[in-house]
């Protein structure tokens, strides 16, 4: 086994595997995030609370390191507003999600989520300025199409909680897109300072119309759990991309469907029908191939 700061890690080769180690342990913590708010659904917990103790754990554990008695500089933002609208669509892409979770599988629901990149390719060109080529746009219509595959719109019974679904994926990315462009101005633990400020904020005055006390001990260790598995995944995330870069780790993002299948199969007895395969299949297969355009795009692009 090679662990972080090990000899093997200090070679390049090593470096790469431990952080392909990393990402798939932030895609475990994930699938568990998801299976945790499902099994708090079931037991009775309302979503918008679930969505409260992610965020008031995600921030009590995070202000143990970044605060502003023992780093003042990291509630400096050159970009405050942007940082409350990236705050919010990360709280509205998670009250979404959980709030899906509670009629859908977790296949499904991750499915429809894996299309944020292909969105974010669309958005990046009138947001970012980075348009995309012909062969890309083929791309994410062909997502998309892998997307209507799952949801099935008009065709069957379709339950109405993929709406919910549907605007986790946009508002993740658009998350995902403000993210890209704040890097430009603050810096990492500013931007991770201000992730779960306004969902905790938000959340906060709702809580006496929504607390549940919860009548068992494992519900008590989800509530606690699902903000550790969240923050614990971003961590791990920040690790892996610290040792290998973004293209040799987003391949391995697709590895938490697998996690999800498995919980969904043994935590709730879940079996996707074959749109959901299906469609998973088109949306995973056109976002390789876009990470496969890119990387070839960056071997074959002259060097400035």
């Amino acid at each position: 086994m090679v662990l972080p700061g090990s000899a093997a890690e200090a070679r390049p080769d090593g470096r790469r595997l431990v952080g392909i180690a990393l990402m798939c342990g932030t895609l475990a913590f994930f699938a568990c995030l998801d299976a945790s708010a499902k099994a708090l659904a079931r037991a009775g917990i309302d979503p918008l609370l679930t969505t409260f103790m992610r965020y008031f754990v995600s921030v009590a554990l995070i202000s143990v390191f970044l605060n502003p008695v023992t780093t003042p500089a990291v509630v400096h933002s050159r970009r405050l507003g942007l940082q409350v609208v990236r705050s919010l669509l990360l709280f509205g892409s998670t009250a979404l999600n959980f709030l899906a979770l509670r009629h859908l599988q977790l296949a499904e629901t991750l499915s429809i989520q894996f299309a944020a990149p292909l969105t974010v390719a669309l958005l990046a060109g009138p947001m970012l300025g980075e348009w995309s080529s012909r062969r890309r746009l083929i791309a994410i219509g062909v997502g998309f199409l892998g997307v209507l595959v799952i949801v099935r719109p008009g065709v069957g019974d379709v339950h109405p909680a993929v709406l919910f679904s549907l605007g986790n994926m946009l508002c993740y990315a658009l998350y995902i897109v403000t993210t890209r462009k704040l890097a430009a101005y603050d810096s990492t633990a500013t931007t991770m300072f201000y992730s779960g400020l306004a969902g905790l904020a938000l959340m906060a005055p709702l809580l006496p119309w929504i607390w549940t006390t919860p009548a068992v001990w494992w519900v008590w260790a989800l509530l606690g759990g699902i903000g550790l598995f969240g923050t614990m995944g971003h961590w791990l995330l920040i690790l892996a991309h610290a040792r290998a870069p973004a293209n040799v780790l987003a391949p391995f993002l697709y590895t938490q469907l697998l996690w999800s299948l498995m919980l969904g199969f043994f935590a709730f007895g879940d079996v996707p029908n074959r749109w959901t395969v299906l469609g998973a299949a088109i949306v995973v297969g056109s976002g390789l191939y876009l990470l496969a355009h890119d990387a070839i795009g960056r071997r074959t692009r002259p060097a400035a």
